[in-house]
């Protein structure tokens, strides 16, 4: 398709060769020519500038496509970060459940262990309330013009007779013979005695002299009861027979 302003030009000069047109008509197709030689131009800059629009939107698209790709792997980075961060915490967040776990065990093994103390305790302070008051009981009472001192038995004591069963820890006699009766003599001392002398003065059987033996030391005689070292009825035959002062 030829321009329009050729085909412009040439109906012009045929028209002006033939004698045909006017002179009127001739500018008008002139000024014709000319608005259309101006819109042609106009279209050419239109396209001009489209053409550089396009071309600076491909070259914002490439840095958009850049900085996608930019932000995409920002993001993968972030991601992996966010899983090993995840998985550091959820390890920690395990290690401090077993610990937690071991502090709660130690816990409730010291809570028991503390109960069994203080239940202990208790008992220690049950029995020197008891031999406090049985000392005080005890304590000698000076008598005007006697030379020997009061019996430190107490009263109601069991003295075991000769078909009495002897109570469990004491041999098959509550005492060998020629043994001085219970309340007359010195006592036997549980720290320093031997285990043949409880055997020959306490009348115990020898595990049971050997196992107050390995008790030391003691610091009241109810120590015995409270050690599991005698039974409470071996005990109370031979309490008034031993001693652990100095």
């Amino acid at each position: 398709m030829k321009p329009i302003y050729a085909v412009t030009g040439a109906l012009l000069t045929a028209c002006l060769v033939g004698g045909c047109v006017s002179s009127g008509k001739y500018n008008e197709v002139v000024a014709e020519k000319d608005a259309t030689v101006t819109e042609l131009e106009r279209t050419r800059s239109q396209k001009t500038a489209l053409e550089q629009q396009v071309k600076t939107l491909k070259e914002l698209n490439v840095k958009f496509s850049n900085e996608a790709q930019a932000a995409r792997d920002e993001l993968q980075r972030i991601e992996h970060g966010r899983d090993k961060e995840r998985s550091s915490v959820d390890a920690h967040t395990k290690e401090l459940e077993q610990k937690v776990a071991q502090l709660s065990a130690q816990q409730r093994s010291l809570r028991h262990e503390y109960e069994d103390v203080k239940r202990h305790n208790e008992t220690l302070k049950s029995l020197v309330a008891r031999y406090q008051k049985e000392l005080k009981d005890r304590s000698p009472v000076p008598v005007p013009g006697s030379a020997q001192p009061p019996s430190l038995s107490l009263p109601g004591a069991p003295v075991p007779g000769p078909s009495a069963a002897p109570p469990p820890g004491l041999g098959a006699k509550a005492a060998p013979s020629g043994l001085p009766p219970m309340g007359a003599g010195a006592p036997l001392n549980l720290n320093k005695a031997t285990a043949g002398e409880m055997v020959e003065q306490l009348g115990v059987t020898k595990d049971v002299a050997e196992k107050i033996v390995s008790n030391r030391p003691y610091r009241l005689k109810g120590e015995l009861v409270a050690k599991n070292v005698v039974p409470k009825e071996t005990y109370d035959v031979i309490k008034d027979r031993v001693t652990v002062s100095p």
